[in-house]
């Protein structure tokens, strides 16, 4: 949206993502990725740690059942989102204020790392599969769709003729 505060958070996850769903049947994934900036001190020959932010993390719908799928704690990830103040009252009453940031896109870093993507298909809400429920798929609303790699095939490349889609 227009005006929305938008940053780009890299640091480390602080523990498994905790996937939770809404009464209306939303899934929601929680975490905090703690992002320390490190500099080089010239004059004693040395990389340095600054203070670390500890940035409260939420993804919603089909995103959020990927990243508590995916991602574990330690893992250095890529955030990208909107940051959002809220407050709510603690039950002693006190009156507290949080900034959290609202994730429109995550995944982990590969600077470091190397990772396997598997593209997943939307199935209908109404009517979850059963083999996914009964494979431990997420609730069954979802389930992994047909590999394809056009790339993959004799005579496919990058440079050569273009992907069938």
């Amino acid at each position: 949206m227009a005006g929305d505060t938008t940053i780009t958070v890299i640091g480390n996850l602080t523990a498994d993502p905790e996937l939770r769903w809404t009464q209306s049947g939303a899934a929601v994934a929680d975490f905090t990725v703690a992002s320390t900036p490190r500099t080089y001190d010239r004059n004693a020959g040395e990389w340095r740690d600054g203070d670390t932010l500890f940035m409260r993390c939420s993804v919603w719908r089909e995103t959020a059942e990927n990243v508590a799928e995916s991602l574990r704690k330690g893992m250095r990830v890529i955030v990208q989102g909107r940051l959002t103040q809220r407050s709510y009252d603690t039950q002693q009453g006190e009156r507290r204020t949080v900034v959290e940031l609202q994730v429109d896109e995550v995944g982990p870093s590969l600077r470091r790392a190397r990772a396997q993507v598997t593209r997943v298909q939307a199935q209908a809400a109404s009517a979850p599969s059963a083999s996914a429920s009964a494979s431990g798929g997420a609730a069954g609303w979802r389930q992994e769709a047909p590999q394809h790699d056009p790339w993959g095939e004799p005579g496919g490349s990058a440079f050569g003729s273009e992907p069938p889609f």
